[in-house]
């Protein structure tokens, strides 16, 4: 939910590839008014806008708010899907963040999409000279060989180093 109208609410909702999610607009700030939640952030040049909170209702009963804390500026910290997901399931393991460098028609590609796909991990690939230029690669791996793969940030490598990666049980997949 947040204090815009339903345009924009769309047109975030397909930025952020978020199918999964239901974008809820609150363009005159009612709801979020009568949470007791509109504030005036005109000195960052928003005017009314919702405070940051997440909130994990059931059957139309607030069951639990995580609200920032009341301080200058615009925190972000506890009113993240990170700390609900961790309210509602502790112990859920998280899913990976996966990238994958890879070009048309490469085997070594095509392998290590295999090996992310036989267990069940989604990730995200950036294709030569669509999403990327062999000196993107260079800067972020070093190399302008493909595949190359990324893990929650860490650089794995390619292919082979995937499945030693695997092998190694790093993934506690």
């Amino acid at each position: 939910m947040s204090v815009n109208d339903a345009f924009v609410m769309n047109e975030w909702a397909a930025d952020q590839k978020a199918e999964n999610i239901t974008f809820l607009p609150d363009g005159n700030g009612d709801f979020t008014n009568g949470m007791g939640l509109l504030v005036d952030k005109e000195d960052l040049g928003f005017g009314k806008r919702s405070w940051r909170y997440s909130m994990l209702v059931k059957d139309g009963v607030i069951e639990k708010q995580f609200i920032e804390p009341n301080v200058p500026g615009d925190p972000y910290g506890i009113s993240d899907a990170d700390t609900m997901l961790d309210h509602i399931a502790p112990d859920a393991k998280r899913p990976l963040d996966v990238s994958i460098f890879t070009r048309p028609g490469c085997e070594h590609c095509a392998q290590a999409k295999d090996l992310l796909q036989q267990r069940g991990i989604a990730y995200e690939e950036l294709v030569l000279n669509r999403d990327y230029t062999s000196r993107t690669l260079r800067a972020v791996a070093g190399i302008d060989s493909v595949p190359q793969v990324f893990i929650n940030g860490d650089y794995v490598g390619g292919a082979e180093s995937l499945a030693e990666w695997f092998a190694d049980g790093d993934s506690n997949t």
